[in-house]
């Protein structure tokens, strides 16, 4: 069986984005297969009865310290969005919707980008529209993928499935049955795929 390193994600959570910003180099020294899997992370809260840090008004505070620490430790960009926390339901049916075709990096960077980086409205559907755009797909299909019931009821389910394997946040990493949750675990991820 192939080296592969499941990555789960949100792009709404900023500890996915500084995880995302180190997978090439953990694929490239690890020789992993990184598995990229979009889930809705509200629906994880709602299932594992967990709840954002940024609930906490002394952990929220320090979490963004901290996040930006570990940015200036990547050399990366990385800002506070005005708008969070947002939903990001839209964009997480859209990567699912795309996540087995050439434009899903495209959409993961730009909306991790949106998010994280410049700041943007990403609860404006023009903003998603031109967002898309840019990556390569057409707005008006990506609009009708993501309206899709079949689509919605999918992200629900592989939410609900990352619940029942013992997920509560994100970003959650499996190397084989083993579980690691949070972008500052990326060490011992490591270690386990290299032993893998």
């Amino acid at each position: 069986m192939a080296n592969v390193i499941e990555f789960h994600f949100d792009v709404v959570s900023p500890a996915s984005y500084l995880a995302w910003t180190q997978l090439p180099k953990l694929a490239e020294e690890t020789g992993a297969q990184i598995d990229h899997r979009p889930f809705f992370l509200p629906g994880l809260f709602k299932e594992a009865g967990s709840s954002s840090p940024i609930s906490i008004p002394a952990k929220g505070k320090w979490l963004f310290v901290d996040l930006n620490r570990f940015a200036r430790k990547y050399g990366v960009p990385f800002g506070f969005n005005n708008k969070f926390p947002m939903n990001s339901i839209t964009m997480m049916r859209g990567l699912l919707a795309y996540r087995d075709t050439p434009q899903f990096d495209a959409l993961t960077g730009a909306f991790f980008d949106a998010v994280w980086v410049s700041n943007k409205d990403v609860t404006d559907a023009a903003v998603i529209a031109g967002m898309v755009a840019e990556a390569g797909v057409d707005p008006d299909e990506f609009s009708a993928k993501v309206s899709d019931p079949e689509l919605k009821q999918k992200l629900v389910d592989v939410t609900s499935d990352l619940a029942k394997r013992g997920a509560f946040g994100a970003p959650t990493f499996f190397v084989a049955d083993e579980m690691f949750w949070g972008q500052d675990r990326l060490d011992f991820v490591r270690e386990a795929a290299l032993a893998a």
